[in-house]
């Protein structure tokens, strides 16, 4: 059996534009947390570039929706990243810049190792665990998965 990795896939949907004076905190953090995450134990890739940088958003996509596309070792590292290092601070007060959101605002999944996840591909998870809840295909930090034992296990289940 081949590893697997853990994907992570967040969005949000920000109050104000990227380079109002509301979001002039988050948008001055970006960098500095970007490079935080990529320093950290565990750490194995993050989506660059138009779409996934905030300051860069796809030509088709809202500007003020903000993804985020990651793929970790393990749980266990991206939670040390995001709940016990300065990124913590961001997550505390996302609701200075962002809009509540319905439903769960992001989602974990393992990927085989070599697979490159897509936004495509987290907007369908976030999708399942929306309509289904913590699955071994779609989960979140409270209800973990481990990894499965093979890449048959995560075919799709299309929400209805």
């Amino acid at each position: 059996m081949g590893r697997f990795f853990l994907a992570e896939y967040n969005v949000a949907t920000l109050k104000a534009p990227l380079d109002a004076p509301e979001s002039t905190a988050f948008r001055n953090a970006l960098d500095q947390i970007n490079a935080l995450g990529e320093a950290q134990p565990g750490f194995i890739w993050r989506a660059v570039g138009e779409g996934f940088d905030s300051a860069t958003p796809a030509a088709d996509q809202d500007p003020y929706y903000i993804v985020n596309l990651s793929v970790w070792a393990s749980a266990e590292a991206l939670a040390a990243f995001a709940y016990r290092t300065e990124h913590r601070l961001y997550v505390r007060h996302r609701e200075e810049w962002f809009r509540t959101r319905p439903g769960p605002a992001y989602v974990l999944w393992w990927i085989p190792e070599g697979h490159v996840p897509t936004d495509v591909e987290g907007e369908a998870r976030l999708a399942e665990l929306t309509a289904f809840g913590s699955t071994e295909r779609a989960f979140d930090f409270a209800n973990r998965f481990p990894p499965p034992s093979s890449p048959q296990a995560m075919q799709f289940r299309t929400p209805t």
